[in-house]
C-alpha cells in the first residue's frame, strides 16, 4: 500500500515511512492511494475474532512493509495493557449501544490508537538503529495516552504542549506526572489550536525536522485513524450478529475529527449501507457542525467547555476530508487550505448534498451535556463522561427509528469528576490508576506560545 499527500507533491511511499514522516513535507496529510473494500463474506468470516485478530485483519490490509508475525506481536502487545478483555465492548444502555473506549491505562479512547503507535515507533526505530523526537499538542487527552504509549522508551523523547489552565485536573496530572526521563510537558500560554499550529509549523520547517528526527503522535499520523478505524468495524460485526440489523448508525463526539473521519474510513471499507449515518457531536465549538449543517467552515473564538477534549476550532483532519471532498483533487485541496489560513474560513456550501450525505451533526450547550448526564444517570442508572454526553444528545436529535445507534464513550467520568458530581450529586467511582493522583509529584514547564521558544527548547532537550 501506497500512501500520498492530501496536497500532492511527495512521492508515494510505504506504510512504515508514513508513520514516520506524521505530517507529509508538503504541508499536506497522508492517506493511502486507495481504500481496501471488505466483502460480505469476509466480515462474516470475522464474527469469531478478538478484538486483537480483527484489529490485524483490517491494519494488515493497509500495511505491507511490516511481516505478519511482527505486525500481530505489535498489535498483541498494545492491547495486552487494556483492563477489559473485549477491549472496546460494547454495553446496551436503552436505546443505544455504548461503545466503552476507555479501558486502556490512561481511560481515554486515545489509548486505542497510542498503545499500537508506541510499539510501532519502538519496533521501527529499533529495527533501524535510530531515534525520534515526538512532539504534539493536546487539548486534553492525546497528550496523556501519547506520553502512556512511550514513557521510558529508550530511542524516544517526547515534548507535549497542552493550553495551560484549559484540562481537566485530572487530565493535567496524567500527564505530569509521568517523570520519566523521556518525557517533556509544555503547558503553553494560549488555546489547543496555538499549541497545534505551533506543532505545525515547526513540522514545516524540513530541516529542523531532519535534524532532530521529529515525528507526529497526534491523530495527523495516519497510523492512529487506522487503529481507530477497527473499533468501528468490531461494533458493525457485533451489533448486525446479535441484532440481525443490517445497518448502523454512529454517534461521534469530535473535535480534531479524527475520530469521526476514522467512521469514514470505515463506512468506505464496509459493504454498502452496513454504516448508514455518522452523527458529527460538537459541543459550543461547533465549527465542525456549522460545516455540515450550513458548509461554513470558519474560525471562532475558542470556548472553555466542560468537555475540554473538543474545544478545538481547526480540525486537523478536515483536509484529509475536504480531499475526498475535492474527489482527490489535490490542488484544489491545497488551495483551499490556504485559503483557510490566511483567511480562517472556507465556503463548502456548494458541497451541501455531497456533505449530508456523508454526515449528520449537532451543536450541544453546556446547559445540554449537565442534562443528559442527569437525566441518563436517572433513567439507567450509567454516568457518562461530558464528551459521551454530547453524543448522547446528538444521537437523540437525529436517532431514527429501527436503526441500531452505537454512541462513542470516548473517556471515563471519572476524568470529569466535578462536572459529573454537578450533574447527578455524586462523584464517579475512581478507578485503581487514578486514586491519588493529584498528590503525586509532577514535572511540567510553562512557556508562552512561541514557535521560536519551544523549538529552542525542543533543541536542547532532543535525543
Amino acid at each position: 500500500m501506497q500512501y500520498l499527500s492530501t496536497r500532492g507533491n511527495i512521492s508515494p511511499i510505504p506504510f512504515t515511512e508514513a508513520v514516520m514522516m506524521g505530517l507529509a513535507e508538503d504541508g499536506g496529510l497522508l492517506l493511502p492511494r486507495t481504500i481496501p473494500r471488505i466483502g460480505c463474506d469476509t466480515l462474516q468470516s470475522w464474527q469469531q475474532m478478538s478484538y486483537p485478530e480483527l484489529a490485524f485483519e483490517v491494519m494488515s490490509r493497509f500495511i505491507d512493509d511490516i511481516p505478519t508475525s511482527d505486525l500481530r506481536e505489535i498489535i498483541n502487545r498494545s492491547y495486552s495493557t487494556f483492563s477489559h478483555g473485549d477491549i472496546t465492548p460494547l454495553v446496551h444502555q436503552g436505546p443505544y449501544h455504548i461503545l466503552e473506549l476507555f479501558h486502556g491505562p490512561t481511560l481515554a479512547f486515545k489509548d486505542v490508537a497510542l498503545q499500537f503507535l508506541g510499539n510501532l515507533f519502538e519496533y521501527l526505530l529499533q529495527k533501524n538503529e535510530s531515534v525520534l523526537n515526538i512532539i504534539g499538542a493536546t487539548s486534553g487527552d492525546t497528550g496523556s495516552a501519547a506520553i502512556y504509549g512511550v514513557r521510558g522508551k529508550e530511542r524516544i523523547n517526547i515534548f507535549i504542549l497542552h493550553p495551560k489552565g484549559r484540562v481537566s485536573k485530572v487530565q493535567e496530572k496524567q500527564m505530569t506526572t509521568v517523570v520519566d526521563d523521556n518525557v517533556f510537558n509544555i503547558a503553553i500560554e494560549g488555546s489547543f489550536d496555538d499549541g497545534q499550529a505551533i506543532v505545525k509549523k515547526i513540522f514545516t520547517d524540513i530541516d529542523f525536522k531532519n535534524k532532530y528526527n521529529l515525528g507526529a503522535i497526534n491523530s495527523i499520523n495516519w497510523a492512529r485513524v487506522l487503529a481507530q478505524v477497527v473499533y468501528y468495524v468490531y461494533s458493525c460485526i457485533h451489533v448486525t450478529t446479535h441484532e440481525k440489523d443490517s445497518s448502523v448508525d454512529f454517534a461521534i463526539p469530535t473535535g480534531n475529527f479524527g475520530d469521526i473521519f476514522a467512521g469514514y474510513i470505515a463506512k468506505k471499507m464496509l459493504p454498502p449501507g452496513t454504516i448508514r449515518q455518522l452523527v458529527l457531536a460538537t459541543n459550543s465549538n461547533d465549527i465542525l457542525s456549522r460545516f455540515v449543517n450550513d458548509g461554513d467552515y470558519s474560525m471562532a473564538e475558542v470556548k472553555i467547555t466542560s468537555s475540554p477534549s473538543m474545544d478545538i476550532q481547526a480540525a486537523s483532519n478536515f483536509e484529509r476530508y475536504l480531499y475526498y471532498l475535492m474527489d482527490s483533487d489535490a490542488a484544489k485541496t491545497k488551495s483551499l487550505m490556504e485559503d483557510f489560513a490566511k483567511e480562517g474560513k472556507i465556503d463548502l456550501s456548494n458541497y451541501q448534498d455531497q456533505i449530508k450525505r456523508d454526515f449528520a451533526a449537532a451543536a450541544v450547550s453546556e446547559a445540554e451535556v449537565s442534562e443528559t448526564i442527569s437525566a441518563f444517570y436517572s433513567e439507567y442508572g450509567y454516568i457518562l463522561d461530558p464528551h459521551t454526553a454530547v453524543g448522547i444528545k446528538a444521537a437523540e436529535q437525529v436517532k431514527a427509528v429501527g436503526i441500531p445507534m452505537v454512541c462513542l464513550a470516548t473517556a471515563h467520568p471519572a476524568k470529569f469528576g466535578d462536572v459529573v458530581e454537578a450533574a447527578i450529586g455524586k462523584q464517579p467511582a475512581v478507578p485503581e490508576n487514578l486514586k491519588g493522583i493529584t498528590d503525586r509529584e509532577s514535572r511540567c514547564k510553562v512557556m508562552e506560545a512561541d514557535k521560536t521558544s519551544i523549538q529552542d527548547f525542543l533543541a536542547e532537550n532532543a535525543r
